[in-house]
């Protein structure tokens, strides 16, 4: 029994042991590059892998010198010389040049599942890179080689969907506001793809992925869909004073970490902030005053009406600064949620990012109306857009305030929602 007994104690160790090598880390910078060609922020946070590939010196030279994947980036460029001939005015026939297909996805994910091996390059960045970074959180039970696979998966198909949105004018997951600019059969539109085809496929690229994706970058700047980017860098921006502040924080001295007041977009391009986010705002500087949480989270990007100039967390802390009197290093903007899912998963990330504690709960301020949606049936929302519950609700303290506990897997990137990944 006591041999029993010793080995379930190691297997128990050894489990956790794993389990913690493959939790994301607070301690973790994210990579996110020169950008050379477009927005570096848009593009590692969309493609981290394809990022880090990129970027890190070991891990860009084993790719580069591979012969399976020069082949497919000779493949690829090929393909974009004769459409580029052929495709006319044919919208879909340049996307699917461009496109990776699921041949092409297959082929590389075995060719990535063949090259691993845990001390070469792609085993030290799955360990150095993936895994703390938390942004492929969804497949970290996953064997090792099967992570690296899938996350390569993520990122392909990410490329594919932003291609299909903002080139072929598929429908996003919400068309009243994420929709392309252009109409598919607009004669000008055409020629800036086949341009935008041109540019990325030149011959001056170096890895396999580098002309889709920097295509599929391409037409997010056409479409003038570069939210993801907005206040970035936020660390050394607008949220500078607050990390300052944050850093001489004595959290055991509240009972939240934050106060979260999500977002509520006006209906017209002239509106900075709606009536509706002030009294979001009047409500959340009351519990602030009251020495609830030692910081605001405003929560919202530029969403409502379509193509808007105005970002709601910006203006939000506008309001809490300027009229509400509330410490501008108290405010934390979050500037990139377009749906009170992501005000949710972007604070428990800020929460994350920022070093503040996992293992205390945020207060939510809100409007009366809002509170039984966020307490009730907007956790499965969650699970059915994002594949996981990014916050757990705890106690309903009034009709406008209720509890949510943090959950790191928050930091798993969302592939088709380009403009807040």
């Amino acid at each position: 029994m006591r041999i029993t007994v010793s080995l379930l104690l190691l297997w128990l160790f050894l489990f956790q042991a794993k389990a913690q090598q493959r939790t994301a880390l607070p301690s973790y910078h994210l990579v996110v590059g020169k950008g050379e060609s477009y927005n570096p922020y848009i593009q590692s946070k969309n493609y981290y892998l394809l990022t880090l590939m990129q970027e890190l010196p070991d891990l860009r030279k084993t790719v580069a010198d591979d012969e399976v994947f020069q082949k497919l980036l000779k493949d690829k460029t090929s393909n974009a010389a004769n459409a580029l001939k052929t495709c006319g005015r044919d919208i879909s026939c340049y996307a699917s040049a461009i496109k990776f297909s699921e041949s092409e996805i297959q082929s590389i994910r075995e060719r990535l599942v063949a090259l691993y091996k845990q001390d070469n390059a792609f085993g030290k960045t799955l360990k150095t890179h993936l895994l703390p970074s938390g942004c492929y959180g969804l497949l970290r039970d996953l064997p090792e080689k099967e992570i690296l696979a899938k996350a390569w998966e993520q990122d392909a198909r990410a490329v594919n969907y932003d291609i299909g949105v903002y080139v072929e004018g598929k429908k996003p997951n919400y068309p009243k506001i994420d929709s392309i600019a252009f109409s598919v059969k607009d004669k000008e539109f055409t020629e800036l793809i086949a341009s935008n085809l041109t540019l990325n496929s030149n011959g001056n690229e170096k890895l396999f992925f580098e002309p889709s994706m920097n295509f599929a970058l391409g037409a997010l700047e056409l479409n003038s869909r570069l939210e993801a980017a907005d206040f970035e860098p936020l660390l050394t921006g607008e949220n500078q004073p607050a990390i300052t502040q944050l850093k001489k924080t004595n959290f055991n001295n509240f009972k939240y970490s934050v106060i979260l007041v999500p977002g509520a977009g006006p209906e017209d391009k002239e509106t900075e902030l709606s009536a509706g986010g002030m009294i979001r705002c009047r409500i959340a500087a009351v519990q602030y005053f009251k020495g609830m949480a030692p910081f605001i989270v405003v929560s919202g990007g530029r969403v409502h009406p379509y193509k808007t100039k105005y970002n709601e967390a910006y203006e939000m802390k506008k309001f809490m600064v300027n009229t509400l009197h509330v410490p501008e290093n108290a405010v934390i903007m979050e500037p990139h949620a377009r749906h009170t899912t992501t005000n949710l998963r972007n604070c428990v990330r800020l929460i994350f990012r920022y070093g503040m504690p996992m293992d205390k709960p945020g207060l939510i301020s809100t409007t009366k109306s809002t509170i039984p949606y966020i307490a009730g049936v907007l956790a499965e929302r969650c699970k059915k857009e994002l594949g996981y519950y990014p916050y757990k609700i705890g106690q309903k303290l009034s009709d406008t305030e209720v509890e949510f506990f943090p959950n790191s897997m928050s930091l798993q990137i969302d592939f088709d929602e380009p403009l807040d990944p």
